[in-house]
C-alpha cells in the first residue's frame, strides 16, 4: 500500500502564515511549505490553542499563555515541561498568530554570536517601525551562563519577546536574572486520557490517518502505555505501525470497516520497547535518585528495585548508584545493621571491577540488603550535631591527660601524666575525662531501638556511666 493511499492527501499542518509576516522559523519548527509527507506528529499539531491537550491549567481566559499566543501582551515566557507535552506546539501557535516577527533557534547549534545577531536585527527592525520580534529558543537549558546572560538586556527593554522551552527545571538550568524577567509556565505530563485522545484524533482526522485504518483497543492501550506521557512518541509509534500494514489481511491484520486493523502485534513489530525518559543531566535525574533513596529509607524494597532498574536502563553511571548506596548505608541504616556498609562498599567495588551488565546483580543485592535492614539515622545525627557545636565555637582545650606525650618537653607540661590505658583494666573501659569541658556530658550518639542499636544502646549506657565518673569526681 502506498503511503498516499493510507494517509490521504494531507494538507498543511496549520493555517497559512499571516500576510506580511517576516517569520523565520522553518529550520527549527518545520513550518515551511507543507509537502503532504510530514511526520504524523507534525501534521497533527493543534491549529488553535483550544486544541492543546492536557494543559487546561494554562488555558483560562486572559491567562499568560493566551496573551502570548494571541499577541495581546509582549510577555517573555519560559515553557517548562517534559518531552511531548506541547512546548514546540505552543511555539508554532505563536508563530502563526498575529503580525509579529518570529525568529527561532536551537541552543544545540547556536552561540552568543547568533543570539546577538538576532537581537541586533530585532532592534534594527523595531527602530524602523517594523513588528515586534518573538525569539524562540528551544532547549534553552543547553545554553551556557554567558549565552543566557546575553539575552538579559534585550528581554529587559523588550527589544525581543523571549519564548524559551526547556525540559529541565529552570531554577536549576536557567540563570536567575533571566527567570525573573520571564513568566514561567509549567506544562504537565500528559496522562493516559490525554494520549488516548490524541491517538484517536490522529486516526480519524483528515490531517492524520483519515480513518484509513482501524485501531484495536488493546493496541490503542499499548500505544498509550508505551508513550509514557509523550504525545510525539505516541503519534510516531502509531505512524510506524500504520506504515507496516500490508494490503491484504494476515495472521496479525484483520480487515475492519475503516481499513486494515492495527493490532498489538502490529504495534510491537513496528516499535521497540518504550524508551525510558530520564535525563542524566537534568531534574529527572534528581527526581529518580530522590525516589530511589526515599524508597530505601521507607523499606520498600520493590519500589527501590524499580528505581534501580530505571536508572540502569536509562544508562545511569553505576558508580553514581553505588556511591548513593554507600552513603545511605551509614546515613539511614548505620549501627542498626553495621553489615549494611559492608554490603554497600562491596557492591561499589564490584561495580568498579566488573561493570555492567553483570554488576546490576551486585547493586540489586545491596538494594535488597539496605531496604530490608533496620533503619537508624543516629550516626548522621551525631556527627551533624557535633559539627554544629564546633562551628558555634564549642571547642575548648584538649584535656591535658589526652595530649601528645611523645615529644621532648611534653612531660614537663603535664601531657599524658594521668592518662589511664583502658586495656589495662579488666573491663576494657575506665573513668576518664575525654571531652573538653564545654561539651562534657553531651550525648551526640543516641541509638534507636532498631536492630543492633537496641543492644548497642544498652551497652552505651553502661559505658557512659563508667567513663563519666571521672568528670563527676567519682
Amino acid at each position: 500500500m502506498d503511503v498516499p493511499d493510507l494517509f490521504g492527501s494531507a494538507g498543511p499542518s496549520g493555517p497559512p502564515e499571516p500576510q506580511g509576516s517576516t517569520a523565520n522559523h522553518s529550520g527549527i519548527l518545520g513550518t515551511g511549505s507543507a509537502t503532504g509527507d510530514e511526520p504524523l506528529a507534525v501534521r497533527m499539531r493543534p491549529r488553535v490553542l483550544d486544541e492543546l491537550v492536557g494543559q487546561d491549567h494554562l488555558l483560562g481566559p486572559g491567562s499568560p499563555l493566551r496573551q502570548v499566543v494571541e499577541g495581546r501582551q509582549p510577555l517573555s515566557v519560559i515553557l517548562w515541561g517534559p518531552p511531548g507535552s506541547g512546548k514546540t506546539t505552543i511555539a508554532h501557535l505563536v508563530a502563526q498568530s498575529g503580525d509579529r516577527r518570529f525568529r527561532a533557534m536551537s541552543a544545540l547549534n547556536s552561540g552568543v554570536k547568533d543570539v546577538r545577531a538576532a537581537i541586533d536585527e530585532a532592534r534594527r527592525i523595531r527602530r524602523t517601525g517594523g513588528p515586534q520580534t518573538i525569539l524562540f529558543i528551544d532547549e534553552v537549558h543547553r545554553f551556557t551562563k554567558t549565552q543566557q546572560d546575553s539575552l538579559l538586556g534585550a528581554v529587559e527593554d523588550r527589544t525581543i519577546t523571549l519564548l524559551a522551552a526547556t525540559t529541565e527545571n529552570p531554577y536549576f538550568s536557567v540563570v536567575a536574572p533571566l527567570v525573573s524577567r520571564c513568566v514561567l509556565l509549567t506544562l504537565r505530563e500528559l496522562d493516559a486520557t490525554d494520549i488516548g485522545e490524541l491517538v484517536d484524533r490522529a486516526v480519524e482526522d483528515e490531517r492524520g490517518l483519515n480513518n484509513a485504518v482501524t485501531l484495536e483497543k488493546e493496541a490503542r492501550d499499548h500505544l498509550v502505555r508505551t508513550a509514557a506521557g509523550d504525545a510525539r512518541k505516541a503519534l510516531t509509534a502509531l505512524e510506524a505501525a500504520a506504515l507496516t500494514l500490508p494490503i491484504h489481511g494476515s495472521a496479525s491484520v484483520a480487515e475492519g470497516e475503516g481499513g486494515p486493523e492495527i493490532t498489538v502485534a502490529v504495534v510491537e513489530a513496528a516499535i521497540d520497547t518504550a524508551a525510558v525518559r530520564y535525563d542524566r543531566d537534568g531534574d529527572g535525574h534528581y527526581d529518580v535518585a530522590s525516589a530511589f533513596i526515599k524508597s530505601l529509607r521507607g523499606s520498600d524494597v520493590d519500589a527501590a528495585m524499580h528505581y534501580l532498574a530505571r536508572m540502569i536502563v536509562a544508562g545511569e553511571d553505576p558508580r553514581f548508584i553505588a556511591r548513593r548506596l554507600v552513603i545511605f548505608a551509614s546515613e539511614d541504616v548505620g549501627m542498626a545493621d553495621p553489615t549494611a556498609l559492608l554490603a554497600a562498599t562491596a557492591a561499589s567495588t564490584a561495580v568498579e571491577r566488573i561493570g555492567l551488565p553483570e554488576a546490576r546483580i551486585n547493586l540489586a543485592q545491596a538494594v535488597a540488603h539496605l531496604a530490608t535492614a533496620p533503619k537508624s539515622n543516629a550516626v548522621i545525627t551525631a556527627i551533624d550535631e557535633a559539627i554544629r557545636d564546633v562551628r558555634q565555637g564549642k571547642i575548648g582545650p584538649v584535656p591535658p591527660d589526652l595530649r601528645d606525650a611523645h615529644y621532648r618537653g611534653s612531660a614537663q607540661l603535664g601531657h599524658g601524666k594521668a592518662y589511664v590505658y583502658p586495656h589495662a583494666d579488666p573491663r576494657g573501659v575506665v573513668p576518664q575525662r575525654y571531652a573538653p569541658d564545654v561539651v562534657a556530658g553531651r550525648d551526640y550518639y543516641r541509638p534507636t531501638r532498631h536492630g543492633r542499636e537496641a543492644e548497642i544502646g544498652e551497652r552505651l549506657e553502661k559505658l557512659r556511666r563508667i567513663v563519666r565518673r571521672a568528670a563527676d569526681g567519682d
